[in-house]
């Protein structure tokens, strides 16, 4: 089973696909509920939006979607990702939405052939 329909069998409810009315992709989110007990929070695996459909709040509409998934479904305390420390358009898109760099993973891109760095971002939710 592929990578996505792994994550779509065992969180489904942190999935969400945006389409135009033309049934044209917008945008999407994918995640995850992580945690253990009554300790649970929600983790932000991809987000994406198209080119054409950028700047105009749907990036910010699908991370919401998610945080109130891990508020409403799994009384979460935070939401977290993983961002290239090179990609300054998301990270400054993320501290917008409140996130804040919580630590530097060395290496975590091990797969891609430069192994770059990531920071860890959280948005605490209560």
């Amino acid at each position: 089973m592929s990578f996505y329909l792994q994550y779509l069998s065992k969180w489904p409810d942190y999935f969400l696909v945006q389409e135009d009315p033309n049934n044209t992709i917008m945008g999407y989110i994918m995640g995850k509920a992580e945690g253990q007990g009554t300790n649970w929070h929600g983790h932000v695996t991809a987000v994406t939006v198209a080119p054409e459909f950028r700047r105009l709040g749907l990036a910010k509409k699908l991370m919401d979607y998610l945080e109130n998934v891990s508020v409403e479904l799994y009384d979460g305390y935070f939401v977290d990702l993983f961002v290239r420390v090179s990609n300054s358009l998301a990270i400054g898109m993320y501290e917008k939405f409140g996130y804040s760099v919580y630590r530097r993973v060395l290496g975590y891109y091990s797969s891609a052939d430069d192994g770059e760095d990531a920071f860890g971002m959280t948005l605490w939710l209560r």
